[in-house]
């Protein structure tokens, strides 16, 4: 952005301050120059964007998004992965290793920074991989990983079934200043499993994933989180108890940090009864209980960050047998309904809700994103709460 805007008699959200004013934002050469009371901006030579009754918000960042590039196209590419994180409000994203091939190395990492940049709609970053080939093996090379740009490892889309490993992962990923995010799942419970284990898989016939394959997982990363002094990150937390082992290890001071997908506050297992293959991800919808534990995560900050987990496949991989569907859904471009709809329960403050799109997230990257201050970056997003939209 060049020149002068100003973005006058907004709502200015700015979760680094705790800040919730009625302004007038400034913005110069891609830079917020000042917030002044509403209306008292000058605006002579300015582009003016009026945002009487609208959020200004930071630009939301999104932890975990698969854009399947490269290798798997036919699904999603960082063009069009890019245009969907613009759409829905987010300025930043990280890209998951699990591609063909995997992001495990530095020549990889640049190559997606670079398409990132080339296309220009968001910032793309990278998470490399933690094992090579995502094999679950031996580690792969995280100085080189680093040193091309990525913010972060993880298997996602696996875990890494080996303790020690995860260990080691943890212990060397510390020495870079890497968080570990974790695709936190046992899989000797999980296998075999195509929803949440409850009373509506038995009705279905499908097979189940119990809470406690991700409640173990969660339980034994925390202990190695805590044996190495690693950090951690939970990815799509979706069990209250998994909920529950993470605000105990926050209140011991542990270096844990966790997300939340919009899907897993907004919908139960209940939703698959349709067979909708749309409700198919991992890890799966799980019981009404659950669902509130996560929501009151949020509230409480337990749970740091909503990220969407945004994994599309193609239609001949959604469009078949519940039993036969890949695992995964969209949710760049409604991540935002979903968590203003906390908003208008009551279940979250306009600030927390940005908090947790936007500072939150941000936090766990080591990013400056997420403050409205003087100085920062013109990452603004102006959003009508009250809006409507037909998906």
């Amino acid at each position: 952005m060049s020149g002068r805007t100003v973005i006058r008699h907004g709502r200015i959200l700015d979760p680094a301050s705790r800040g919730d004013r009625t302004g007038d934002l400034v913005i110069e050469a891609g830079v917020i120059r000042e917030i002044t009371a509403a209306g008292a901006a000058a605006t002579q030579s300015a582009e003016v964007i009026e945002a009487k009754g609208r959020w200004v918000t930071p630009g939301f960042v999104d932890l975990h998004v698969h854009l399947r590039e490269p290798g798997q196209e036919y699904k999603e590419d960082i063009a069009s992965g890019s245009a969907a994180a613009a759409a829905g409000g987010f300025t930043t994203i990280v890209a998951m290793p699990n591609t063909e091939p995997v992001i495990d190395n530095g020549e990889l990492v640049h190559y997606i920074i670079r398409r990132g940049e080339a296309v220009g709609l968001c910032r793309v970053m990278a998470a490399g991989a933690v094992t090579a080939g995502q094999g679950g093996q031996g580690l792969a090379p995280f100085g080189e990983i680093k040193a091309a740009g990525a913010v972060a490892v993880t298997d996602d889309g696996r875990p890494v079934a080996d303790a020690n490993l995860m260990r080691r992962a943890l212990e060397y990923a510390r020495d870079f200043d890497l968080p570990v995010l974790s695709h936190a799942e046992e899989p000797a419970l999980a296998k075999g499993g195509h929803m949440h284990e409850g009373v509506v898989s038995t009705r279905l016939g499908l097979g189940g994933i119990p809470g406690a394959a991700e409640d173990v997982a969660v339980a034994r990363d925390i202990a190695l989180a805590d044996l190495t002094c690693g950090r951690l990150h939970i990815c799509h937390v979706s069990t209250a108890g998994s909920v529950e082992l993470i605000r105990r290890a926050k209140a011991q001071g542990l270096r844990v940090i966790a997300e939340a997908a919009p899907h897993h506050f907004s919908l139960n297992h209940e939703a698959v009864e349709s067979y909708d293959t749309r409700t198919k991800m991992n890890p799966p919808l799980r019981e009404e209980a659950d669902r509130q534990a996560i929501i009151a995560g949020l509230a409480d900050g337990t749970l740091d960050a909503i990220a969407t987990d945004h994994a599309p496949h193609s239609s001949i991989e959604k469009d078949v047998a519940y039993d036969e569907a890949k695992f995964g859904l969209i949710g760049l471009q409604t991540a935002l309904p979903l968590t203003l709809a906390l908003v208008r329960s009551l279940a979250l403050t306009p600030l927390a809700a940005i908090e947790r799109l936007t500072f939150g997230p941000s936090r766990v990257l080591g990013l400056s994103s997420g403050s409205r201050a003087a100085g920062a970056p013109a990452d603004v997003v102006v959003l009508d709460p009250e809006g409507r939209f037909v998906l």
